[in-house]
């Protein structure tokens, strides 16, 4: 599972952007832990870059 920040890195992004596309649940699926942490598994990633993909 990738961090926010990994997934930030990855995409190229900022954080608040990062946020901003989770608020408007634009981002891709996250998982939060018991401690408030948000991770993102490889594959939901992976599967909402697809879908990203075939909209543009």
């Amino acid at each position: 599972m990738l961090t926010v920040p990994e997934v930030c890195e990855e995409l190229g992004i900022s954080r608040s952007t990062f946020y901003d596309w989770r608020q408007k649940r634009r981002a891709p699926r996250c998982i939060k832990l018991p401690n408030g942490d948000l991770r993102v598994r490889r594959g939901d990633l992976e599967m909402w870059l697809g879908d990203c993909e075939d909209a543009a």
